[in-house]
């Protein structure tokens, strides 16, 4: 079984956390977009995610590990993740602009996952923990290009992602 600083447990942990924020911003956009190919996406990240969230629950359940993981302001940053006044826009910009920047942030923070993602492909890695990488790669990445089209279309762009190093404990950069 992995340990508690094992790559396995510390990607699980914290793609936990991540993927809770996502969940979050695709329901805030799906309560306000009044645009259907958004409403269409977010539902899809939504329930992507949930489903993903019990998996690595299960592997921590398997593997006796807590599955709680505080992040510091800096480190969820580090991780694309949106500040609470970004989160707070979802709900109170007007709805176009709400949904722009829906798009912006998911972008941004699916562009944190795939940076999250290398050490838990590395060789020894418990084969879910990897296949279940895999896949997150490929579905976010898809997201990604799907999503920065969409902002195109409005005549927007993506958000600069911070450069910020990597802190995750027992992980690679």
């Amino acid at each position: 079984m992995p340990a508690a600083d094992s790559p396995e447990v510390t990607f699980t942990r914290g793609m936990i956390a991540h993927h809770d924020q996502a969940i979050t911003m695709a329901i805030l956009s799906r309560r306000r977009s009044t645009d259907r190919t958004i409403r269409s996406a977010a539902l899809d990240i939504q329930l992507s995610q949930e489903e993903q969230i019990r998996q690595m629950r299960g592997f921590l359940t398997l593997w006796k590990q807590p599955d709680t993981f505080t992040l510091s302001a800096d480190h969820a940053r580090s991780m694309g993740m949106a500040s609470g006044a970004e989160l707070l826009s979802l709900k109170t910009l007007p709805i176009p602009q709400a949904e722009t920047t829906f798009l912006q942030l998911m972008t941004r923070h699916h562009q944190g996952a795939l940076r999250m993602i290398p050490p838990a492909l590395e060789p020894g890695v418990l084969p879910q923990v990897r296949h279940l990488a895999r896949q997150m790669q490929v579905v976010q990445g898809g997201e990604i290009r799907f999503m920065t089209s969409l902002l195109r279309a409005r005549g927007a762009g993506v958000l600069p992602f911070p450069e910020m190093e990597m802190t995750l404990p027992g992980m690679g950069h």
